[in-house]
């Protein structure tokens, strides 16, 4: 697989050449380490992902945040305070051990990603939070799956390529990304899902919807579950499939065959809804 640069994934998303990037937000403690309080101190780890097992903790409304490439996402929340992130990688060609899982700390949280062998003439593949790094897997299947325990008081952000995002129930704010793969979500917190090729279900518990509630796919369902009270304006549109929701909705105007737009509750912040090959359900 060549290398991949990570964007928002909208309906006219494109896979390029390039880095990949993502957004989130920790101070972080470890196992048997002292790190310092210092907003501007940032550290690193290696190790492989055939062994990889980690625990330690974050600051209460920081973010832990997982990039991978092959392989699945899976987040399960835990009433105790400690973060655990287990890497298990498995290849058929390649060799496992070719790949490591190398964590980073800085100022918003910690990020853990799978880092492949840089190709030979590439720039040097690199782990790091946000939308900094860069990952090429050119000739590599090496696969990834994470599995982690996340404390309620953590906001998570996940990001893969060809895998599934799988995030249940949560107590924070959620980012979830994939390209080849659906998205299952449950959190009291507030949520935003994108991916390609595959069905998104979110079921959140914020009422307060914020600007960039967006969910969108372009081949595969959306499925969004809401508080009852919930205010927001909705756009949804979509090509081959249809819109209906459980919930009391004003329309502005019909729906189209193709587009909705309308009011939930009181209205509020924009709340967008884009497939291209599905249907969408507010419930």
């Amino acid at each position: 697989m060549k290398s991949v640069r990570w964007a928002i994934i909208g309906l006219g998303v494109f896979i390029t050449t390039g880095a990949f990037a993502f957004a989130q937000s920790g101070l972080f403690s470890g196992d048997g380490e002292a790190v310092s309080a210092n907003l501007g101190v940032r550290g690193s780890a290696a190790q492989s992902a055939e062994d990889f097992r980690w625990s330690g903790r974050l600051a209460p409304g920081r973010t832990l945040e997982i990039k991978g490439i092959n392989g699945d996402i899976s987040v399960r929340g835990t009433e105790g305070a400690r973060i655990e992130v287990v890497a298990e990688a498995r290849g058929r060609r390649s060799d496992p051990s070719s790949v490591r899982i190398e964590r980073v700390e800085h100022a918003r949280g910690i990020t853990f990603c799978a880092v492949y062998p840089t190709p030979e003439g590439k720039r040097a593949n690199e782990c790091a939070p946000g939308s900094e790094g860069r990952m090429n897997t050119e000739r590599n299947d090496v696969t990834v799956d994470f599995e982690v325990l996340l404390p309620a008081d953590l906001h998570l952000a996940a990001r893969t390529v060809n895998g599934e995002v799988l995030a249940y129930d949560l107590g924070g704010d959620v980012r979830a990304n994939t390209v080849n793969g659906d998205i299952e979500v449950s959190t009291d917190g507030f949520a935003r899902a994108e991916t390609v090729n595959g069905s998104i279900d979110v079921a959140m518990g914020a009422s307060d919807f914020r600007e960039g509630a967006e969910f969108s796919t372009v081949n595969g369902s959306i499925t969004l579950d809401v508080d009852d009270e919930v205010d927001a304006d909705v756009r949804a549109s979509w090509l081959n499939g249809g819109f209906e929701s459980d919930l009391p909705f004003t329309l502005e105007g019909r729906v189209g065959k193709r587009s909705a737009r309308g009011v939930l509750g009181q209205g509020g912040a924009e709340l967008v809804l884009q497939t291209v090959n599905g249907s969408i359900r507010i419930r």
